[in-house]
């Protein structure tokens, strides 16, 4: 009886012995598969992540067509507190008040002063306009990409030519709806883009508007 139950018992170990190995060599197994697993979904970010930037890259090397640019030269970047003259509607530089408009992706319901939004384009924030003629749908979907899109803002300017216009420092595009394919061509070139005076200067704790 003692051989049997010794027997029994060498079996016994030997089967624990076999499933523990098992067990380990599953759990092994897994792990390796999820670390390569999380290998992969890094690397296809990566890519993905490098390919957006390659066309975004493309994107900014294009002009926009119908753009309106002017010599930045001779915009002047004076910081004054008295009322400034532009020779255009809405301005795309010129002297400024010392205090840029809240730019970090702030849709203004009301008109913003004119000075301060120059100075948030400099900052390099494009600002978003439109007058009584824009669809109240076009509204919508330019605030709503103006809300999720760091160094933008965007207002009313009822005595503006054109019925939503897009401007940049010393660029501006005029289109008729948020649908313009050319929309999202001038938010990838000049958010932050080459013609910018100041890169990375603060588009928040400046005025604050309705």
């Amino acid at each position: 009886m003692r051989r049997v139950e010794k027997a029994r018992e060498r079996r016994n170990k030997a089967i624990a012995i076999t499933v523990s190995s098992a067990v380990v060599v599953g759990l092994v197994g897994f792990g390796a598969w999820v670390l390569i697993e999380q290998k992969q979904e890094e690397q296809r970010k990566a890519a993905a992540a490098e390919k957006l930037r390659e066309e975004a890259e493309e994107i900014r090397k294009k002009p926009v067509e119908g753009e309106q640019l002017w010599d930045v030269k001779k915009l002047g970047r004076n910081h004054v507190e008295t009322p400034v003259k532009y020779e255009m509607n809405p301005p795309v530089g010129g002297d400024h008040h010392p205090r840029w408009m809240n730019c970090n992706g702030d849709v203004y319901k009301t008109p913003v002063p004119e000075v301060n939004a120059v100075h948030s384009l400099e900052h390099g924030a494009v600002w978003v306009t439109y007058n009584d003629k824009a669809a109240p749908a076009d509204v919508d979907k330019l605030a709503a990409t103006v809300g999720k899109t760091p160094y933008t803002l965007m207002s009313p300017v009822k005595e503006q030519t054109g019925t939503i216009m897009l401007s940049a420092w010393g660029k501006q595009l005029t289109v008729d709806t948020a649908d313009d394919p050319r929309v999202a061509q001038f938010f990838t070139k000049y958010v932050q883009g080459e013609q910018t005076p100041e890169p990375g200067a603060a588009c928040t704790s400046g005025v604050a508007g309705k």
